[in-house]
């Protein structure tokens, strides 16, 4: 199997932008006070990201189902 065949799920792409978002925030978990933009960041970042599985994905050849 390559790379390219694998697929993330909608949950795979969301915690790896959440996982994102911890990283360049250096929070683990935002107070309160941070919670609303920590989230925002996260919708922005799976978005993007769906984005660009679904580019890539219109661009690979389909293969046939054994």
């Amino acid at each position: 199997m390559r790379h390219a065949d694998v697929v993330a799920t909608e949950d795979e792409v969301r915690a790896a932008a959440r996982q994102f978002v911890r990283k360049v925030s250096g929070f683990s978990k935002p107070s309160a006070k941070h919670e609303a933009a920590f989230e925002a960041a996260i919708d922005e970042i799976a978005i993007a990201s769906q984005r660009l599985l679904d580019a890539v994905a219109a661009n690979l050849p389909h293969r046939a189902i054994a």
